[in-house]
């Protein structure tokens, strides 16, 4: 295994300098990618209160596993933004606004934390201890983007990995992502950042200004942040991994389950035959390749003059796709990542009113916008019963339609000729509307106002805290889309008596259905269409969101007696939270002009929760009081008592110990009881029915032998098929309702859900500074089991449950429906109907460890006069196993795959003297299956190897307060390891330079 192999190389690393070197310097324990050890040390020398804890401890002394991210991390790696900084802990799953390659968004720009690949829902984002609003919106997940944390003033990013409910709440199911911001920050500092790919296609600039001043002799203090950032959006083309428009279908080779031949072969590059930019004409409405109109025996298009042109399906592998050809190209269905402009304005300061009462106040605002290249418009032989998005009709009387291709079609087409129709199939991707991005916006304000100090009573001192603030989130997602409505109208164009070309219903006899503002529009060939007609057709499409967030938060804490041991600490708090939100879809949605024709309405809602806690450590042995192999052993526990206005009542529960041998050895071990309260969209999201895709058929023939269980899965489709004979043949049916939108889909919200509830162990081991010194080396298990999951369900999720179960559920079962009879577009058996709510139904299970190893020597002990010293660092997260279930009733092991990979390292070497530090790292990724029970019987390509990337980079005081930086973001140019998209960098060999201004 190459991850403990490295493990073991940096262990003897640091294990054979320490024994050739005199005693070194003690190291404070840091993660693998931290600032240099001497701006952590005054840090770990200090009582304070962190994460996991409200009592005030010494920072090694938790008992959970907790890892810590350094401010300096953030110019050495040449990051922009919080969300770069979580992608490098190996604990949390990297969150890259990046497609899946399925012709999915590739998201709203946004970036949440999520440990353990659990779900983001299910990790708790705090900003000083104390949370934060949520920033997104939809059926989904309380969340907090990563883009709105201001850089300038982070301190330090702590992350704890595995629970933290019974402290802070809600949420903290995986664990918890607190960013502790500096509070005494002196001084002016400027900074800027330029880096690009060496293809010069992935443009990214950053810049900041951090500001703060002491006053009124040190007993305040005041810093302003200003920073932006931006991004850019990348398409399927700009990158050679991305641009390969792979699929897979059914092999016609595979002559059996058991052959070691592959029931799916790749298609490269695959291609939608049925449509493309300038318009397949059709001689029918119906998508079967027969129907092509012929033209001197080839199929025909539309050239971009408006002419008919031979068209080149390419090789025809049913419906829809074909291998090659000039229809539309599969890896242009959307873009391949989302571009990221942030802008945060921050404010954070502190007066002492006295020795013993602080006031302090946080006050931010941010606003972020994501661009992305969402699909686009097509009017397509694949839809064809929709009104909405079937082909469009014409016959030789459009007056948009040249002589010369008046002669070709009707020489083609003798019913045309004499007046009939034929059917033009194209996409409008480029040329109809004023943009084809996509654009969400979300704007952040909140306000926080605090006071805490310290007081004595009855013979002891009492430390507390009491805070407000009030947060307000408002965002926008937008896009154009037609008005199908007015689209239909400006398609049918005919000529007037004065010879003008015009809309029909303003030249028909009937004047009640005259619409003035129509323009006429030209669909024969790609741009063609006149700004009158795009404005005419034009509607926006989206929704606006807002999210209010009050909470009040009060702890205090003292000792309450002193054991032999030492001082037992007890902590009270109080938190009461009030959330709102609102959903308020664009009017053209209202009213159902746009998208499928589905009327979307407005939906708000509102709760409030009043959260009591106690936690109380008590110290057994310690100080004077010592057993051999026991220096010190401590207890520690918390209770929280939780009265959710919706979801009732909840109690939770930690406890944890911590074994001290002797100098440099601890055992530690937690046990927790953790929860998430179902969100507002989630309880209240109004029923809406919509025409979507139906997601993945368990049945299709690259798919019936995948499963937990495929051989369960086999014979429930192939018991379904003999009962429905009409549907085909099962060997080589595909379901089209997987990529295109023909399934009535029921939408909605769940008042009835309760909280999902997950038990939680975590136990581990610290080496610090123990026989070697400078050497920390920490490994910890993690074991999660949650029950009574909040489960998004939707229709490819009853789908799976129903086929791989036995018996079949009925309930689940008829939560969808088949086309009995083909409707001329799409076949018998095509997902007709089909549901998507959320249900307390999902079970988890979680067992991993994490390995953290640190190590610091000074160069000069291993080489007489040499200068500088050394800094190694190792952080490993493995997914020992990932069981999920959406419904309770089928489970899918997730872990060894791309999308949960059992291993993922990384490993960082530095090298500082004087003035110059140079960095090097390394990210790998384990080789895993592609899917969940991929095997060579049902992928072509079922096992991805294991994928490294190299990065170098270097700092340079030129002067006190002036520091240069550069570096090269994977040396090697290392792409994602074959075939996928994302076991690696997509965006290759990169660059970046950056100068720090500070006086």
């Amino acid at each position: 295994m190459i991850v403990k192999s490295l493990l073991n190389t940096c262990a003897l690393a640091a294990i054979a300098s320490a024994l050739v070197a005199p005693l070194a310097v003690a190291q404070e324990d840091e993660p693998a990618a931290t600032v240099p050890a001497a701006e952590d040390a005054t840090a770990t020398l200090e009582t304070v209160v962190i994460t996991g804890s409200r009592i005030r401890r010494d920072v090694a002394s938790t008992p959970a596993p907790v890892v810590t991210y350094g401010s300096a991390a953030f110019e050495e790696r040449g990051l922009i933004s919080a969300g770069d900084a979580l992608n490098e802990i190996t604990s949390l799953r990297p969150q890259l606004n990046q497609a899946a390659g399925d012709g999915s968004n590739s998201g709203s720009g946004q970036q949440y934390p999520e440990l353990f690949g659990l779900g983001t829902g299910r990790t708790l984002t705090l900003v000083n201890g104390r949370r934060f609003a949520t920033t997104s919106s939809g059926l989904g997940d309380a969340q907090v983007d990563a883009n709105i944390i201001p850089t300038g003033l982070i301190d330090r990013i702590e992350v704890v990995q595995a629970g933290g409910a019974a402290v802070y709440g809600s949420d903290a199911i995986a664990g918890v992502v607190n960013y502790i911001l500096k509070d005494n920050f002196e001084g002016l500092e400027l900074d800027l950042q330029y880096g690009d790919t060496e293809q010069g296609n992935f443009e990214q600039w950053s810049g900041r200004i951090t500001a703060g001043q002491n006053f009124d002799n040190d007993r305040g203090n005041i810093a302003v942040n200003l920073e932006m950032s931006s991004s850019p959006v990348a398409r399927f083309s700009d990158f050679e991994a991305s641009n390969r428009s792979r699929i897979t279908q059914s092999n016609p080779a595979d002559t059996g389950p058991n052959d070691g031949i592959s029931s799916l072969r790749e298609i490269i590059p695959a291609y939608f035959w049925n449509h493309n930019g300038n318009g397949v004409i059709f001689s029918t409405p119906a998508p079967p390749p027969n129907f092509l109109t012929s033209v001197g025996g080839s199929p025909a298009q539309f050239a971009p003059d408006g002419s008919v042109v031979s068209y080149d399906p390419g090789n025809i592998l049913g419906i829809p796709f074909a291998e090659g050809g000039q229809g539309t190209r599969y890896s242009d269905l959307a873009g391949l990542r989302t571009g990221v402009e942030r802008f945060t304005g921050n404010l954070i300061g502190h007066y002492d009113i006295s020795d013993n009462l602080r006031f302090n106040t946080e006050v931010l605002y941010a606003q972020t916008n994501g661009e992305s290249v969402p699909q686009g418009y097509a009017r397509s032989v694949l839809n064809q019963t929709s009104v909405t998005s079937g082909a469009i009709r014409f016959t030789n009387a459009n007056p948009f339609l040249s002589q010369s291709a008046i002669d070709t079609l009707s020489a083609a087409s003798p019913a045309f000729a004499s007046g009939g129709g034929l059917w033009l199939s194209r996409h409008f991707y480029d040329d109809l509307f004023p943009s084809n991005l996509q654009e969400n916006e979300t704007t952040t304000w909140r306000v926080l106002g605090g006071l805490e100090g310290d007081f004595d009573a009855a013979g002891r001192n009492f430390y507390w805290t009491a805070s407000a603030s009030f947060a307000d989130v408002r965002g926008e997602q937008g896009r154009w889309e037609a008005d199908f409505a007015k689209f239909n109208k400006a398609v049918n164009a005919v000529r007037n008596g004065a010879g003008d070309i015009v809309c029909a219903v303003n030249a028909d006899a009937i004047t009640t259905n005259d619409d003035p503002a129509c323009a006429p529009l030209n669909p024969f060939g790609a741009g063609n269409i006149s700004q009158a007609a795009s404005e005419y057709v034009s509607a926006r499409s989206g929704f606006e969101f807002a999210n209010e967030q009050v909470d009040l938060l009060a702890t205090i804490g003292t000792q309450l007696f002193t054991l032999p041991a030492g001082a037992v600490d007890l902590v009270l708090a109080y938190e009461h939270r009030r959330e709102e939100a609102t959903y308020t879809p664009f009017l053209a949605n209202q009213q159902g002009l746009v998208g499928t024709g589905a009327v979307q309405t407005e939906s708000s809602g509102k709760y409030n929760t009043n959260e009591y806690s106690a936690e109380v450590l008590v110290p057994i042995f310690g100080g004077d009081l010592t057993l051999p192999g026991v220096k010190a052993l401590d207890f520690s526990g918390t209770y929280r008592m939780v009265d959710n206005s919706i979801a009732g009542e909840e109690s939770v529960w930690s406890a944890g110990s911590r074994w001290q041998v002797t100098d440099g050895l601890t055992f530690r071990v937690t046990r927790s009881r953790n929860f998430r309260a179902p969100t507002l969209e989630q309880l209240f999201a109004p029923q809406n029915t919509i025409i979507a895709n139906g997601g993945f058929d368990p049945c299709d023939a690259d798919r019936i032998n995948s499963g937990p269980n495929p051989a369960v899965r086999r014979a429930n489709c192939e018991a379904e098929w003999a009962a429905n004979p009409q549907y085909g043949n099962l060997a080589t049916f595909q379901n089209p309702a997987e990529n295109f939108t023909v399934t009535s889909v029921l939408t909605g919200g769940n008042p009835d859900l309760a909280n999902e509830v997950s038990e939680t162990t975590t136990f581990g081991v610290v080496f610090d500074n123990f026989i070697v010194p400078g050497l920390t080396v920490a490994a910890d298990r993690i074991e999660i089991d949650l029950t009574d999951g909040l489960s998004a369900f939707t229709t490819a999720d009853f789908m799976a449950t129903c086929y791989d179960s036995t018996p079949q559920p009925a309930a689940i079962c008829s939560a969808f429906t088949r086309l009995q009879t083909a409707d001329g577009s799409n076949p018998a058996g095509t997902t007709a109907t089909g549901r998507t709510t959320t249900f307390n139904a999902g079970q988890i299970k979680f067992r991993g460890e994490v390995y953290y190893l640190n190590y610091g020597f000074d160069v000069n002990d291993l080489f007489s006069g040499a200068t500088g010293n050394v800094t190694l660092g190792f952080e490993a997260t493995h997914m020992a196993e990932l069981t999920t279930s959406v419904t309770g009733t089928t489970f899918v092991r997730s872990d060894n795959t791309v999308q949960r990979p059992d291993w993922t390292a990384r490993l960082n070497a530095a090298y500082a003297n004087g003035p110059l530090r140079i960095s090097y790292q390394m990210d790998y990724l384990d080789n895993v299956l592609a899917l969940p029970d991929a095997t060579i019987e049902n992928n072509p390509n079922p096992y991805i190897d294991a994928n490294y990337v190299h990065s170098l980079s270097g700092l340079y005081e030129v002067r006190e307060g002036l520091t240069l930086r550069a570096g090269v973001t994977n040396i090697f140019d290392e792409g994602p390891s074959y075939p996928t998209l994302y076991h690696g960098d997509i965006l290759g060999r990169r660059y970046f330079a950056g100068v720090n201004y500070r006086f």
